[in-house]
């Protein structure tokens, strides 16, 4: 009955972290392509052939459901993915569809029309590739009207977190909040589209200042699959063991996670 997880690097830890806690008797398959991080600087077509590789390989750990905690890989693939790629005994679930049900306070898993909201002027922060599809916007379009998005690409964030090096993380956001309050003074949320952030979600407040609502994703994500997993039970895969696996140097990847999460993470290679 094991879910996979899927991200390119490190990022998608936060989120596995937040899914273990709301689903305690759910086996998790973590998957990192640490050998092609980050995605945020490839190109889409790239990034989906690495996606689906990476969906694959989760796919023969028993893993017949499948969440993206990537939100490059969730911007860049994903619907390329569930349009022409995806079996109809498989799914693969993205992040960014949870996020924008929170943000414009829907019911998971509510397709009606769009509809005026009461957030009208958001920030949103992500890589330079997510940033670049568009993916937010078009989703974001699909449930609501009338509002508006401004978005910031946070080159070097990513970098400087899986380094370690908070000191120039802390740097980076603040210059980047800075860059995106010039062009919207008063965002009313912010929106963190990229898994790496939420360990970096108290410096975005702090620069974005009070009456802003950051929005982080792992426990969004984490409530939107218990609840579909409570309707659609079926899509629990075969696997029945937890699980880290890398496309990189495992002893490598396991230390920097350990410094990641400040506990022992033990990966085995893909």
């Amino acid at each position: 009955m094991a879910v996979g997880v899927f991200d390119s690097g490190l990022g998608g830890l936060t989120v596995l972290e937040a899914l273990a806690r709301r689903l305690p008797e759910v086996p998790f398959v973590y998957l990192g392509d640490n050998a092609h991080a980050p995605y945020g600087v490839r190109d889409a077509d790239e990034i989906f052939r690495l996606t689906c590789a990476g969906v694959e390989r989760l796919w023969a750990e028993g893993c017949d459901l499948v969440v993206l905690a990537c939100n490059t890989a969730s911007a860049a693939a994903l619907r390329r993915m569930q349009e022409t790629w995806v079996p109809p005994d498989r799914r693969v679930l993205g992040v960014f569809v949870p996020l924008i049900e929170a943000l414009t306070e829907r019911r998971w898993g509510d397709n009606s029309p769009p509809r005026e909201v009461a957030v009208k002027h958001v920030a949103l922060f992500a890589t330079p590739a997510t940033v670049a599809s568009r993916a937010f916007q078009r989703e974001l379009a699909f449930r609501a009207i009338g509002v508006d998005v401004e978005a910031q690409p946070c080159g070097g964030v990513v970098d400087a977190i899986e380094q370690g090096d908070m000191v120039l993380a802390e740097a980076l956001v603040r210059s980047h909040v800075e860059a995106l309050l010039r062009r919207m003074p008063r965002p009313e949320a912010a929106v963190l589209g990229c898994t790496h952030y939420p360990l970096m979600a108290a410096v975005f407040a702090d620069a974005l200042g009070p009456g802003v609502r950051v929005f982080s994703q792992p426990e969004i994500v984490a409530e939107s699959l218990a609840d579909y997993l409570g309707r659609r039970p079926e899509f629990l895969g075969g696997g029945t063991a937890s699980r880290f696996l890398t496309t990189g140097d495992p002893k490598t990847v396991g230390a920097k996670a350990t410094l990641f999460l400040r506990r022992s993470v033990p990966f085995e290679a893909a």
